[in-house]
């Protein structure tokens, strides 16, 4: 296990960061910075579209968001945000709002990639990397193809698994009730959640996702509204950490740079290739379907984390300082406004709601990795996935967090390596709409 900490540490440094806001600038500046010129309509069009639309048949649009959305928002929305702040300071957050910006980009073309070159595959449409990699480059980069896809498979089990139940236990470490008992919990509504294959998961998660955002929005909403004289304070600790002068000539900006964009940058998912397998499986997309992508970093970058950024500064709790905070500065501002208990409360809803959000979209992308290594697309080893899938969950509790993370990292970031040079290739394409 050691090997694998190791090595998830490496492949996810600062290196990483940097090559991955370089690849977001390069596409950003390929399709004209379409997240500025079109942020509006990218914003409000959607949310007009998705309230006027109705589709009685297949995934429609708003289903397709909230699983692409649930895939994204996880339980890294608060304790990473809290892990930024805590080892950059907040200047962090600045940069995760720049890291959204370039995110926006990436994943504009991630998305309209995947519904260009998707296809349908019985009652429904499937799509992402895997197949705008083998199509859109040509069979030769079929091996690309499938690396991505393996890839994806493993990363479901770490990525969208392991880690985000395991987030959720190191928040209750004293709860007494037997690790199975909490595993079954989780894994009995996962497995009912997966087998209604895309049409299924995103029903569930069209009630589930905007649940999950309302309680912890309106829960973050009271605390920095009760302490709103601290608000513009808070705002500008996260500018001056990031831009003054000291910040520059000193140490803290570097920290402040690399876990802002790091934070940002992984929080949206973008360049990971993920959330694209959701928005191809909608089945009437827009006319320019890319915009989607931009509403999704948004909401869960610049809505969500930026709240959850605001509760910590705002409300005056201490966070320690160049070490992983966890869950613990977002529970303890709570509890400023709402009390030790309800804010527990509060709390451990948002990230359960977040954690089975999160693990049912991706076992969706896993579902769909393992459709395209086998085309002929047979359901015995469909439903072989969604029991080990399952079996997983229930085992999550007995399971290593510091390997779940490890195992996460390294499958992700096969993940990423693979789908940016594939966006790279492929940047011509998304300007030839």
């Amino acid at each position: 296990m050691y090997r694998l900490l190791t090595l998830s540490a490496c492949l996810w440094g600062p290196a990483t960061a940097a090559t991955l806001a370089i690849c977001s600038l390069y596409i950003s500046c390929r399709i004209r910075f379409v997240q500025l010129r079109r942020l509006p309509y990218a914003l409000f069009g959607t949310l007009r579209r998705l309230t006027s639309h109705r589709d009685t048949s297949g995934v429609s649009p708003f289903e397709a968001l909230c699983t692409a959305i649930a895939g994204t928002v996880g339980t890294g929305n608060i304790a990473g945000v809290a892990a930024a702040i805590s080892m950059g300071g907040p200047g962090a957050v600045f940069w995760m709002w720049v890291s959204a910006f370039l995110g926006m980009g990436l994943k504009y073309a991630e998305v309209s990639l995947a519904v260009r070159f998707r296809r349908r595959s019985g009652n429904e449409y499937v799509g992402g990397p895997m197949y705008y990699i083998k199509d859109g480059l040509g069979p030769g980069f079929r091996p690309m193809a499938v690396f991505f896809a393996l890839s994806g498979a493993a990363a479901s089990f770490g990525l969208g698994n392991l880690l985000q139940l395991g987030s959720v236990l190191t928040l209750l470490p004293s709860m007494p009730v037997p690790p199975l008992v909490l595993g079954a919990l989780a894994a009995i509504p996962v497995y009912l959640a997966c087998r209604g294959g895309a049409s299924g998961r995103g029903r569930v998660l069209s009630y589930v996702v905007p649940v999950m955002a309302g309680v912890y929005i309106l829960a973050c909403l009271g605390v920095i509204c009760a302490n709103l004289p601290a608000l513009p304070g808070a705002v500008s600790s996260i500018f001056h950490g990031a831009l003054s002068r000291e910040a520059l000539l000193g140490g803290a900006a570097g920290s402040a740079l690399s876990w802002g964009l790091r934070r940002g940058l992984f929080s949206s998912e973008a360049g990971l290739g993920s959330s694209p397998i959701a928005h191809a499986s909608q089945s009437s997309p827009s006319s320019d379907p890319g915009l989607m992508g931009i509403f999704e970093v948004f909401t869960d970058t610049v809505l969500i984390c930026t709240l959850t950024a605001l509760t910590i500064l705002t409300s005056g709790v201490p966070v320690p300082s160049g070490a992983a905070a966890g869950a613990g500065p977002v529970l303890a501002a709570l509890a400023t406004l709402y009390g030790k208990r309800l804010s527990g409360i509060l709390l451990t809803v948002s990230m359960c709601l977040f954690a089975f959000s999160s693990t049912v979209s991706w076992s969706l992308y896993g579902e769909r990795c393992l459709e395209f290594l086998l085309p002929s697309r047979p359901k015995l080893p469909l439903h072989a996935y969604r029991a080990a899938f399952a079996l997983t969950t229930l085992l999550t509790p007995l399971f290593p967090f510091p390997a779940a993370l490890a195992l996460s990292d390294t499958a992700s970031f096969f993940m990423l390596a693979t789908n940016l040079l594939a966006l790279m290739l492929l940047s011509k394409k998304v300007i030839e709409k």
